[in-house]
């Protein structure tokens, strides 16, 4: 079976990204055009960084809308502790960056200490 050419709401990708950020704003959902509308002075640079640098980008901007110039880049996200690796494919525009970032780890329990029973549990803490 052959898969389809990739398109969000009818448009290429190569369409996408010859789009100004008004254009893309109105094809995003709320959330999206919100984000596009209020971009502050560290969006812009970050974007604008984005679009010169052949590197990673590291950033702490977990809030930042995926745009289509982004897909194939790789952008280094920060979850708290370090930053976590994330190659943009298409299927990620309009969302946040964030969201392929887990900030935390999965809990895994080890056995249970010594004295950890069933019949402990009815014992006074004193």
């Amino acid at each position: 079976m052959m898969r389809k050419g990739f398109a969000y709401r009818g448009r290429s990708l190569e369409e996408l990204q010859q789009m100004s950020l008004t254009e893309l704003a109105e094809l995003f959902s709320a959330e999206g055009r919100r984000k596009l509308q209020r971009l502050n002075d560290q969006d812009k640079q970050f974007i604008e960084k984005v679009k010169l640098s052949k590197k990673p980008v590291k950033t702490h901007l977990r809030d930042m809308i995926i745009l289509p110039f982004m897909v194939g880049k790789m952008i280094l996200v920060h979850d708290g502790r370090s930053f976590q690796q994330v190659n943009v494919i298409e299927e990620m525009i309009d969302h946040r960056l964030g969201e392929y970032v887990l900030t935390r780890k999965k809990v895994s329990h080890s056995a249970p200490g010594i004295g950890a029973t069933r019949s402990s549990a009815s014992l006074s803490v004193k």
